[in-house]
């Protein structure tokens, strides 16, 4: 990891701590992955050369730098979604800072519009977005992702996605599995 990206994300670390420490309601925190499910995202989607990536919530842009740090080795390209204007922009102005803005970029807007228009395939995309959109959210990116592909999503123990688990669990054209990091990761295979 270049100095720049880990300078990046202490400080990123150090303000979600503060945030946290301040007991800031969830809606007016940046509400990022912990350091060891961001390591996690990297050494996954190096381990797979992910060289197309799209992450659905990006806030301001932890898990972002994590996924494009892989993507950078890859010499891929990383799509980002934050339905937030100053969240996107804040996260592009960190992608800068953390040397990766030539692989990696947030969009601002609803990620259901936004994925509308992109093509696939994607060999990896990272759903970290409002709870209840999950279902939805993985409707308009599965057919995107590209055999041999993968959709993680977070938080499936820190909070209740029994229901987006179950949808996945019945589905045939996909293998899933919890893997208990961080707040919870559902890792999906695309067969």
């Amino acid at each position: 990891m270049t100095s720049a990206a880990e300078q990046t994300l202490q400080r990123l670390y150090v303000a979600d701590a503060e945030q946290r420490a301040a007991n800031l309601p969830s809606s007016q925190r940046t509400r990022n992955v912990d350091r060891d499910t961001g390591h996690f995202l990297r050494l996954l989607a190096t381990s797979i050369g992910a060289q197309r990536v799209l992450e659905i919530g990006s806030s301001n842009g932890v898990s972002t730098i994590w996924l494009a740090l892989a993507v950078e080795q890859a010499r891929g390209e990383m799509i980002g979604t934050e339905i937030l204007p100053a969240r996107a922009a804040e996260a592009n102005v960190n992608l800068t800072n953390a040397g990766l803005n030539h692989v990696a970029r947030v969009e601002a807007g609803d990620a259901r519009s936004i994925v509308a228009r992109l093509q696939g395939p994607f060999d990896l995309v990272f759903i970290d977005a409002e709870k209840d959109d999950y279902i939805t959210h993985f409707a308009a990116v599965i057919d995107l992702v590209g055999p041999r592909g993968l959709v993680l999503a977070d938080n499936v123990l820190s909070h209740d996605l029994s229901a987006y688990q179950e949808m996945l669990r019945q589905r045939v054209d996909v293998e899933t599995v919890t893997v208990p990091i961080g707040r919870g990761l559902e890792y999906t295979l695309k067969r």
